[in-house]
């Protein structure tokens, strides 16, 4: 009869928590209390380490940064996420302030500046609001100390590019870029902020998620033994649009409507479902060699992308991930990641459960959601990315996750260009691609619509053309 392993839960945690803070336990304390959940059997054989403790990175997730240097931050894009990140930088602890805000559009900025001085008593005055297409060179040269990046994602690239020549520490939020181009520039720019002890920390959350971080540790200790391949799902409704109003040109329009444009999203493949490659790539340290996908547009009111993609990617030991996603309302739902192992399985989702597997089926941890709120403070992963970001500055500890990040931005984007064509896509092959979402004349007035149109899958490949249209 199958049984869950006889330790609890809650157990499980109190034990972590004796062997040191949860989020910063040793691989050891934690190996400890798992082999010692046998139930009084046969002795069980010692997990193999997937990788060696100290070879892998795993963030402190304290609730609130240490004291230190006082950091001045700009806000470029100041959005839903834009304002969302100002207020985690602003709530990851003390002797934080913003002085700069910068967006495309005029009412942004000034949105936001409401809600700070509101909110927190920040009083940004109108010579420190920077509006238009170079507002971010504006913020970037005013005097902070520090950026948080939330325009969309076609400019991201550029921004760290600038933000890193003038020697600011960068937030980016994902993705980081949208094409090969934007590629190239994001890991050739991390390389000059490592070189110059810049920290970069970019928002795919479930790096900074206790119960993801600690699935993580488990797994290199070798808990469900080596991983032979997985599945992960962003299925979800249809995300907000915004109808063209009178007076606005084709790019404002374009701007104000970016996650339903590709050449500003990179379609939703890459602009939401990253955050679930990204899980894949973090837990096995490996990219794609090729991707295989088809996609359609089914329901999507605006724009010119796709709303449901699948994908088969090949990593680079040959074990194949399984990648799907929709944004079309009124279907079954998933947001999660799955992996298969030699000897059991993992399986996590965006609402901080995890659970770990044998190969018949029995729990054999799972994480404590009422034990996390217990022992911490209720403090949601966008705000602990500040959190781990600040701690880095103030230690003058380098860290530098954009060059992580680009791999699954860049899986993403191979299985956007396999579904739009029907095509294999190779990763040698995209990785050197010209492709450039970026239009030739950006400007806020009219652009030629005529490049915007619904991709015909079966049309040939071409890995060297610059841009569709």
């Amino acid at each position: 009869m199958k049984k869950e392993n006889s330790i609890s839960r809650r157990t499980f945690l109190k034990s972590s928590a004796a062997a040191g803070a949860l989020g910063v336990i040793g691989t050891g304390g934690t190996a400890a209390v798992l082999t010692s959940c046998g139930g009084g059997g046969a002795k069980e054989p010692a997990m193999k380490p997937l990788r060696e403790p100290g070879t892998y990175y795993v963030p402190n997730l304290m609730d609130f940064a240490n004291d230190g240097q006082e950091l001045k931050a700009g806000v470029i894009g100041c959005g839903g996420r834009g304002s969302g990140a100002a207020f985690n930088w602003l709530n990851a602890a003390n002797g934080v302030t913003i002085t700069a805000l910068g967006d495309t559009f005029k009412e942004r900025v000034d949105d936001l500046a409401g809600k700070l001085k509101e909110q927190k008593g920040i009083d940004i005055p109108e010579s420190h609001r920077f509006v238009g297409l170079d507002a971010y060179k504006q913020v970037i040269d005013s005097g902070v100390d520090v950026v948080l990046v939330a325009t969309p994602p076609n400019f991201r690239p550029i921004h760290f590019q600038y933000a890193t020549e003038k020697g600011k520490h960068s937030f980016l939020e994902k993705p980081v870029c949208v094409d090969p181009v934007g590629y190239r520039t994001i890991v050739a720019t991390a390389k000059q902020a490592a070189a110059k002890g810049l920290c970069v920390i970019v928002g795919t959350q479930r790096r900074h998620q206790r119960s993801y971080v600690e699935s993580f540790k488990l797994l290199m200790d070798g808990i469900i033994g080596e991983i032979k391949g997985g599945t992960v799902w962003w299925n979800g409704g249809m995300l907000w649009f915004r109808e063209r109003q009178q007076g606005w040109s084709d790019c404002e329009w374009m701007i104000k409507d970016w996650v339903n444009w590709r050449w500003l999203s990179g379609d939703h493949i890459v602009e939401q479902h990253v955050h679930n490659l990204d899980v894949f790539t973090w837990f096995t340290n490996m990219k794609a060699v090729s991707a295989v996908g088809f996609g359609s547009r089914q329901r999507r009111i605006t724009g010119d992308q796709y709303d449901n993609f699948s994908v088969d990617f090949t990593m680079e030991n040959g074990i194949h991930l399984h990648s799907m996603c929709r944004q079309i309302s009124g279907c079954s739902n998933n947001v999660s990641e799955f992996i298969q192992g030699t000897k059991g399985t993992w399986w996590g989702n965006q609402g901080r459960d995890a659970i770990f597997k044998d190969v018949d089926g029995n729990v054999i941890w799972s994480w404590d959601k009422e034990a996390e709120d217990a022992n911490f403070k209720q403090v949601d992963p966008y705000t602990l990315e500040h959190v781990n970001w600040i701690n880095h500055i103030r230690s003058k500890t380098l860290i530098e996750q954009a060059s992580e990040i680009a791999i699954p931005n860049m899986m993403a984007i191979m299985g956007r260009e396999s579904a739009y064509t029907g095509k294999e896509v190779t990763w040698d092959e995209m990785a050197a691609s010209p492709l450039d979402y970026m239009p030739d004349d950006l400007n806020l007035g009219k652009m030629d619509m005529s490049k915007f149109v619904v991709q015909v899958p079966g049309t040939p490949y071409d890995p060297n053309r610059r841009r569709r249209g």
